[in-house]
């Protein structure tokens, strides 16, 4: 299957993503402490929505066959066993009653190696990375509060450029609905699936997975806006910029 059209849009949204992590690069006075071999975000555990994964899959099966693909494929084997054990004990432990803030902070610390991570902790699709892992060494402002890599040089108590995950994630969210509209798909759940990035590399992503319909079209949702150039952070104009919330402070929630 051709996803030609929400790929190009994914990537604009890449572009969009990479110019804000420069931009805030330029602003923090050495805070991003990201280099060559570090490895750190390669071990931590997230999902990826539906265009991220498959636009992975896509990118990782076009660049790797053979004993390569082989050796990265047996790796997720095994890396997508562990976060299933680490998600299954949150599960559980949400059923004992822990609260979200504990389980969260447990899979935070949770520490699970990237199968597209190589033995010289260099990613083997780097060019073709997520957006998490493209963003990781800026703050980051995920529901109000800001969070940042523990590696890097943010101080806590001061404010700083900030990327907001929170419309990130929905951008996202819209390319994956465009993407499940394109194949017309009877899965109303689909656009909605989250996976690690082992089990991205893992799946099929056949037009019997993805739910693919010959028959009564999906009314298709309206095309993913393109950031502004005010900030690359969202939809609106540069006369938003006065008000909007660009800058939280690490370990307190953004000023309203």
């Amino acid at each position: 299957m051709e996803f030609k059209e929400v790929f190009e849009k994914y990537e604009a949204l890449v572009a969009e993503v990479d110019k804000a992590f420069n931009k805030i690069a330029e602003q923090t006075d050495g805070g991003i402490k990201c280099g060559k071999g570090c490895s750190d975000c390669c071990h931590a555990l997230f999902d990826l929505t539906l265009v991220e994964a498959v636009y992975l899959n896509h990118k990782f099966n076009e660049k790797y066959s053979g004993m390569e693909r082989s050796d990265i494929m047996q790796k997720a084997d095994v890396a997508d066993r562990q976060v299933h054990k680490i998600k299954r004990r949150a599960f559980k432990a949400s059923q004992a009653g822990s609260s979200a803030t504990e389980i969260l902070r447990e899979v935070s610390l949770a520490r699970v190696r990237c199968p597209l991570l190589n033995k010289d902790d260099l990613c083997a699709v780097y060019e073709s990375r997520p957006l998490t892992c493209r963003i990781y060494g800026v703050p980051m402002n995920i529901g109000g509060e800001a969070h940042s890599c523990q590696k890097s040089g943010f101080a806590p108590g001061k404010s700083y450029p900030t990327m907001n995950m929170d419309t990130l994630q929905s951008k996202l969210m819209e390319l994956s609905e465009e993407l499940a509209a394109s194949v017309n798909s009877s899965l109303r759940e689909l656009p909605e699936v989250l996976v690690p990035a082992s089990m991205a590399l893992l799946t099929d992503y056949t037009p019997e997975y993805l739910g693919a319909n010959t028959g009564e079209k999906v009314e298709k949702p309206a095309p993913a806006k393109a950031p502004s150039e005010a900030c690359s952070t969202c939809n609106e104009d540069k006369s938003a910029c006065a008000t909007c919330n660009y800058s939280v402070e690490l370990g307190a929630a953004p000023k309203q």
